[in-house]
């Protein structure tokens, strides 16, 4: 009998998946004791225009976890190319994300100045993902930035920053 053959190990899939371009955004929420907390996300994506629909999906061990919550809202900041040192700030564990260039949305939604464009979503819906949980949110707000309307995007690419203008 034929042994079956064994699949992909986490490091081979991990390099695959560096080879599919991404935009970089920071999600932002309210934590139960009212602190923000914000973590950069790639795993972001538009899911439906009728309702308006986006998902996220975060790692289930996030200190900031119980932020994002049935019912709460959260932010998400398309990052202008000029953002890797945000991006690489929200990445970082064990910091005060309280900490940060933010605004406040139509929602009150915490969101990061000098962004692309803006989102706020409620949290409709979530489902398990392994070691993510991924997130549905209706989208109750969005908005370009004036202010960035000049720049690029940042993405990420075969595990390196980069620009697409």
């Amino acid at each position: 009998m034929a042994e079956e053959p064994s699949g992909p190990t986490s490091d081979q899939y991990r390099r695959v998946m560096s080879h599919f371009a991404t935009g970089i955004t920071v999600v932002t929420a309210v934590t139960p004791e009212g602190q923000i907390y914000g973590i950069t996300v790639n795993s972001f994506a538009s899911v439906s225009l009728d309702p308006l629909l986006v998902l996220i999906c975060l790692d289930n061990r996030l200190a900031g976890f119980a932020a994002f919550a049935p019912g709460n809202v959260f932010g998400v900041s398309i990052l202008a190319e000029d953002q890797e040192e945000v991006s690489r700030y929200f990445a970082r564990r064990g910091l005060d994300r309280s900490e940060g260039a933010y605004f406040e949305g139509a929602t009150g939604v915490p969101l990061i100045a000098g962004s692309l464009a803006t989102l706020e979503c409620e949290i409709v819906d979530l489902y398990p993902g392994g070691d993510h949980t991924i997130f549905l949110g209706r989208v109750k707000a969005c908005e370009l930035q004036p202010e960035a309307q000049a720049e690029g995007a940042l993405v990420y690419f075969r595990s390196r920053y980069g620009r697409l203008a």
